[in-house]
């Protein structure tokens, strides 16, 4: 069996389990048991370090609470912070290892995709990546058993990200997510304006978002460029920086959480 190792464990976020589970309950505070609307098919989640954005995750996690026990497979898409990358990277592994456990992952969906424009096969860009593994263990307590499906995607062309999504977007058993932080080590204020016009732009469902306004730029253009996603709204959960969590409010980075029903 071939396991993607934890490589942020102990950094991003607690390397012992049950630390971790402490944290991740406390940022997902009440979750939701019961609908109020149409159920999540999609989400935009933060990924920095817990400390500074785990709460802002938390706020839009802890929406999947209703429709938790049907979901069985993530589609989990992220940008590649640690290699140049073209196209969208899927792994050569078994499974997702975190301190909580591992996650297997979907690979008759991966083969489903493998030949698509676009996709290629590379552990190099998942073996140090961050952007998807933080996002693993608010998963794991949310949905216990659940199969993967992971993309680190690069420079991309957003049609070859959308049909991608479109291709694995099943029904009621398949999540979306899209994880990204937005505006990068800009003074507090200025974070602030620039990251408000990107909610704006995301609620608008645009495709036109650049690396400047949020880091999984190529994701989420891809997602709303695909095809079952004009189907959906988009709602804005949170939206905050590292100067309202635990960093000072000279360079900060902006955290948006956004769902998409």
């Amino acid at each position: 069996m071939i396991v993607r190792e934890p490589a942020v464990a102990g950094t991003f976020y607690p390397d012992h389990p049950r630390r971790l589970r402490r944290d991740l309950e406390s940022f997902l505070g009440p979750v939701q048991a019961e609908g109020h609307g149409p159920p999540p098919k999609a989400l935009i989640v933060p990924h920095a370090g817990y400390i500074y954005s785990g709460e802002v995750a938390g706020s839009v996690y802890r929406r999947l609470g209703p429709v938790a026990g049907a979901i069985s497979r993530v589609v989990l898409l992220g940008p590649a912070h640690t290699v140049y990358l073209e196209g969208m990277a899927i792994p050569e592994a078994d499974c997702f290892s975190t301190p909580l456990g591992r996650v297997p992952l979907d690979q008759q969906a991966i083969e489903t995709i493998a030949s698509l424009p676009g996709v290629v096969r590379s552990n190099a860009a998942h073996s140090r990546e961050h952007s998807l593994e933080v996002q693993l263990p608010f998963l794991q307590v949310l949905l216990g058993d659940f199969r993967l499906v992971p993309l680190v995607v690069g420079h991309c062309d957003p049609d070859l990200v959308a049909a991608v999504i479109d291709t694995l977007w099943g029904g009621p058993e398949t999540l979306i997510v899209v994880s990204s932080d937005l505006s990068h080590f800009l003074p507090y204020g200025e974070a602030r304006d620039v990251d408000s016009d990107t909610c704006r732009r995301i609620i608008d469902k645009s495709s036109s978002l650049i690396g400047e306004q949020a880091c999984g730029a190529y994701a989420i253009n891809g997602l709303m460029r695909s095809r079952h996603c004009q189907e959906l709204s988009v709602e804005a959960v949170d939206l905050r920086n590292s100067g309202d969590t635990a960093g000072d409010k000279r360079r900060v980075v902006g955290y948006g959480a956004f769902l998409l029903h």
